[in-house]
C-alpha cells in the first residue's frame, strides 16, 4: 500500500541563512496538510537553527492534530539526530543506505 500524503522536499543547506524562509514555507505545508512527509534526503547541512525548525514544525503538526513524518534523511541531518539524541522525538525510521551499513559492519 504507498502512502499518499503531500511529500515536501528540503534541498541544500538548512542554517541559519535559510531558516526564516524555509519556516514560513514549512509551517504553511503541515497547516495545509493534515499528513505530510518531509524529505531531508538532500539537505547538506543541518545546524541548531535548522534542526530547531524541524522541531517547530512536528511540534505545530502535533499541535493542529496532523502528522508531520521525516521519509528520508541525509547524512547531515543523521549525523545531527545522532548528535542531539533526537531519533525517538522525531519518531521515524532512520534508514542507512545499504551502501553506508555494509561500511559500517567491517
Amino acid at each position: 500500500m504507498q502512502d499518499t500524503s503531500p511529500l515536501l522536499v528540503i534541498e541544500g543547506a538548512v542554517t541559519i541563512y535559510s531558516a526564516q524562509e524555509l519556516k514560513d514555507q514549512l509551517l504553511v505545508a503541515v497547516r495545509d496538510n493534515p499528513e505530510l512527509q518531509l524529505d531531508l534526503s538532500q539537505v547538506t547541512e543541518l545546524d541548531s537553527a535548522g534542526l530547531q525548525l524541524l522541531y517547530l514544525a512536528k511540534r505545530e503538526a502535533a499541535r493542529g492534530s496532523h502528522s508531520l513524518r521525516i521519509v528520508a534523511h541525509s547524512d547531515a541531518v543523521r549525523e545531527v539526530f545522532d548528535l542531539c539524541n533526537l531519533n525517538a522525538y522525531f519518531g521515524d525510521p532512520t534508514l542507512i543506505p545499504a551502501w553506508e551499513a555494509s561500511r559500517q559492519s567491517t
